[in-house]
């Protein structure tokens, strides 16, 4: 089902809210000009990319292109347009200049959770891990709650060199493997293999 005027369709929702959480950006030129997506992956991963250029298509004037970033990598990205929907949810995620943060329950769908994953998450023997290391504690905290409260997933935060991530419980790392199996693209299973 196609979107209207000045609203995402479910599926657009919820990959957002898996973007912003991984590695998605929303980002605003200047203040009072409306936000924008950037989609911006490494170059190996362009299914990836084209996956999301697809959920995202009825926003985005140009497809996906590669560039050399540093000289040495080589990333696969694309931009939305500029539309104050994604105004909306930029500030819902971004204070000033403290970068993304969480401040409230976030509604998490299995997409939502699988694209967080697919950009952010590792794993690491038997457990699993996703990478919030640009989210301050309290906002690690919001979204410990919210995989909790809405999936029974269990996780703790743990150290990353001076930064903070979800360790994501034995336990739980089943359960999240199973519930993710059938929305995480090919690409990225073996992130859930054992």
């Amino acid at each position: 089902m196609d979107n209207t005027v000045g609203s995402l369709t479910q599926l657009q929702e919820q990959v957002l809210i898996g973007s912003i959480l991984g590695d998605g950006a929303l980002r605003r030129q200047t203040v009072g000009r409306n936000a924008l997506l950037e989609v911006n992956h490494a170059a190996k991963y362009r299914a990836y990319v084209d996956w999301k250029f697809e959920v995202f298509r009825t926003l985005v004037r140009t497809p996906p292109m590669e560039r050399s970033t540093n000289g040495v990598r080589r990333a696969y990205r694309f931009t939305t347009r500029s539309l104050p929907v994604l105004t909306q949810w930029h500030e819902r995620f971004y204070f000033g200049d403290h970068g993304k943060q969480i401040r409230g329950t976030m509604p998490l769908d299995l997409q939502a959770i699988a694209v967080w994953f697919m950009d952010d998450g590792a794993k690491s023997r038997n457990g699993l891990y996703l990478n919030t290391q640009q989210f301050d504690r309290v906002s690690q905290e919001w979204l410990r709650r919210s995989l909790l409260h809405q999936w029974n997933i269990d996780t703790s935060i743990h150290r990353d060199k001076q930064y903070l991530r979800l360790w994501i419980r034995v336990p739980s790392a089943r359960r999240m493997r199973s519930l993710l199996r059938s929305y995480v693209l090919p690409i990225f299973s073996y992130k859930l293999a054992w």
